[in-house]
């Protein structure tokens, strides 16, 4: 009897094929082949080396720093239109540009909408991401959103740290329903970091609202940039007693100094998945806990017409 074909195909960006490769390997299937040919004067071009007729096409890439990523995808998307597929995937574990959900300002865009327009555009049938900046971001597309959370990852870990007198903190007043979750599931007291901005990227005045004295503190976020807000919380927890200060963040976008910044913090450690790649070499706090299994099972439970809400622990 002839072997059973298998009905989708895992297609990869560049820069994400490291993450694409271990999805491959959970699913059990081979990641399919593309190539990207880039031109001297900053262009390229995206080209499926195999038939994808008929087929389900997942196509795996964050769209982190630079654009580049987000500009592969819309031509790996389009060229799977093209090429006859019958339905076009994005597995997009990092949605960029989530934190310019609204207009906070008079004459700002609102760059997730825009990217949201341009996935549509160019003719997706479902995402598949994992803690957006902004929960309300699902509703800026008219297809299926499937949207995963790193407490998945998360909270195995956190039990595995078996840690006495645990607290969670949430870094911002805009964290705390992340880090009400956290605290009700795991069943522990829960602070809060208030904090006021000087600017983008620049941290003001914080304060802590709660106890963290002789507390094993974990401070929970959707995502470390410049890693300043963590580090002053760190710090600032340190200073008012706690026992120790670490983080778990799903997105680790590490930009400028971040790692060096952390290093040199009170943060006895910070936990992010592979959403976005990191050479943990560089930091020495760093560890980095893979979203290929989770994935992989919601591709899986996709094709087979299952509920994904199994997966969610929080």
């Amino acid at each position: 009897m002839a072997a059973k074909t298998t009905p989708f195909k895992v297609f990869s960006g560049t820069n994400s094929r490291y993450l694409a490769e271990k999805i491959c390997q959970s699913l059990g299937c081979p990641l399919g082949n593309m190539k990207i040919q880039h031109f001297s004067d900053g262009e390229f071009s995206v080209s499926y080396e195999e038939s994808i007729r008929g087929q389900y096409i997942y196509l795996v890439q964050s769209t982190f720093p630079n654009s580049d990523n987000l500009m592969e995808l819309l031509l790996m998307i389009d060229a799977a239109k093209r090429a006859s597929a019958y339905k076009i995937i994005a597995v997009i574990p990092y949605f960029g540009w989530a934190r310019q959900d609204r207009k906070d300002k008079p004459r700002v865009s609102i760059g997730a909408k825009l990217i949201a327009d341009m996935l549509s555009v160019a003719g997706i049938d479902r995402l598949i991401t994992m803690d957006l900046h902004a929960d309300q971001i699902q509703g800026f597309f008219n297809v299926p959103v499937d949207h995963l959370y790193g407490s998945t990852i998360f909270v195995p870990y956190i039990k595995s740290l078996q840690l006495e007198d645990l607290v969670i903190a949430s870094p911002d007043v805009g964290g705390s329903k992340r880090a009400g979750s956290y605290s009700k599931h795991l069943g522990v007291p829960m602070v809060i970091c208030h904090k006021t901005r000087e600017k983008a990227n620049v941290v003001g005045e914080m304060t802590i609202i709660g106890d963290v004295v002789g507390k094993d503190v974990i401070i929970c976020d959707d995502m470390v940039d410049t890693a300043g807000t963590l580090c002053k919380a760190a710090d600032l927890m340190m200073g008012r007693g706690a026992k120790s200060v670490r983080a778990i963040v799903t997105h680790g976008v590490m930009s400028g100094d971040a790692s060096s910044r952390i290093c040199a913090s009170a943060l006895k450690e910070i936990a992010f998945t592979d959403s976005i790649p990191f050479d943990n070499e560089k930091c020495s706090k760093a560890k980095i806990l893979t979203i290929s299994k989770m994935f992989a099972d919601t591709i899986h439970r996709v094709q087979e017409n299952k509920s994904i809400s199994e997966q969610y622990l929080l």
